[in-house]
This record gives structure tokens, C-alpha cells and sequence, in this order.
């Protein structure tokens, strides 16, 4: 197993020592900063494979911080802060930010995230420029070149928006891709403010998905966020 650097950015010293314990017994190897000025020297530096992100940081906000490290960098960076406030989750996820999760954790909730990002890092790395051709869990597969959705070996007609939605949750997988994100990707210029016309899509794709689409195992709801694919044969 490759020991991956990941960089903790955390103000709170008992905050950061809990994390890095847990990094370390599950063969990490965990960096601590303690402002977002260290963050960005560090991250620069050092090159670490993840970094786990506070927002409340003393000399600038960690929002900035995120925005600055995607100017040059696309190093996976999970939001881990005790603000829960929807319009910060989405904010942070607009910007770039992989994952976020909200104080107080469980340590399972966090290594389970930092697995996901991981191999979505080392997927994209080995895929150059390619892009994957096929989304597979469970029972759902999406081959994206013949734009070909089936579920349990039959195949499934969606219509065109529907399609283009799968699509680009299917391309994110065990991610949250925010409301204006999967907006923007499916209607473009054509983007209104209410997200209805997402819910009603949303809607019909699981009635054709879902065995229960009151209880979806494929694409999972974030309150107030957006949407989250589930992660590739994470269902079999």
C-alpha cells in the first residue's frame, strides 16, 4: 500500500492531533498547518496527495484558501469544518473542494472519504487526458460511448436531459456535485435560479433507476446541496 501524504489544515491543536492519530494508525502520513499562509507553502512544497481542509482559520478564510489551491493545483481537498450551513457546503463544493464533511465526525465517516477521493485521484491520473468509458455499480452500468444506460441487464430509456444527468454524476462517482454544477453542465446558458426542473428530472430517472425510489441506492440526496453518485461496485 503506498503511504499517502495527506496535509492536515487545522488551527485547533486537539482537533489536528486527533486526525493525525488516525491517519497514522491507518498508514498515512499525515502534515499539520496551522494557517492558511502554512497551508499554501506546505501544499506547494510538499505535494500531498490529499489535503483535509478547516474553514476557520486565523489568517484567512479557508475558502480562500481552497480557491487559491485550485488555481494551480487539482490535488483532491475534503472540507472538513463546524460550519453547516448549506450555502457554505455549496460554496466550497463550487469552488472545487472534493467532499465535505462537518464537524464532529466519526473516524470510519473520514477515512471512508479520504478512500473515495483517493481512488478517484489515482483513476484520473491513470486515465492521462482518456476519459472512462463505463460507470459501474451494482446493477447500474453507463457506457458512455454508447450513451447506453442499463440496470440489472436491461436496458433503460432516458431522454436526453436524463441522460445528461446520469452522465455527469456517473463521470463524479461518490461525489457531491452541487444543484448550479449539474444545472449548468445539463441547460448552460439556459440556466434559471430554480432548481425544479432538476427535481423533476431527478424524480423520473430514479421511478426508472431505483427498485424504491423513495429509498435510492444509486444517486443518494444532499439536503440543500445536490447529488452524489454512488461509488464504482460499491454495491456489489
Amino acid at each position: 500500500m503506498p503511504e499517502y501524504k495527506i496535509l492536515i489544515v487545522e488551527d485547533e491543536e486537539a482537533i489536528s492531533h486527533v486526525i493525525e492519530s488516525i491517519l497514522s494508525a491507518n498508514h498515512y502520513v499525515p502534515l499539520c498547518a496551522r494557517s492558511g499562509g502554512q497551508a499554501l507553502a506546505l501544499a506547494n512544497a510538499v505535494q500531498p496527495d490529499l489535503i483535509l481542509l478547516d474553514l476557520g482559520l486565523p489568517d484567512m478564510d479557508g475558502v480562500e484558501v481552497l480557491r487559491r489551491l485550485r488555481q494551480w493545483d487539482q490535488i483532491p481537498i475534503l472540507v472538513v469544518s463546524a460550519r453547516d450551513q448549506e450555502k457554505q457546503k455549496v460554496e466550497a463544493l463550487d469552488l472545487g473542494a472534493n467532499d465535505y464533511i462537518t464537524k464532529p465526525f466519526g473516524s470510519s465517516e473520514l477515512l471512508a472519504r479520504i478512500r473515495a477521493a483517493l481512488r478517484q485521484r489515482v483513476i484520473s491520473l491513470s486515465n492521462g487526458a482518456a476519459r472512462p468509458q463505463r460507470y459501474a455499480a451494482g446493477g447500474l452500468t453507463v457506457d458512455f460511448d454508447k450513451r447506453l444506460v442499463r440496470v440489472d441487464g436491461r436496458d433503460v430509456h432516458l431522454t436526453q436531459i436524463e441522460y445528461k444527468i446520469v452522465e455527469f454524476l456517473a463521470r463524479h462517482p461518490g461525489r457531491v456535485m452541487t444543484y448550479d454544477a449539474i444545472m449548468i453542465h445539463v441547460w448552460g446558458p439556459y440556466l434559471t435560479d430554480d432548481n425544479k426542473i432538476l427535481r423533476v428530472n431527478m424524480a423520473n430517472i430514479r421511478r426508472k433507476l431505483e427498485k424504491n425510489p423513495a429509498e435510492p441506492q444509486y444517486i443518494q440526496t444532499e439536503m440543500g446541496v445536490g447529488y452524489r453518485m454512488a461509488e464504482e461496485d460499491s454495491l456489489s
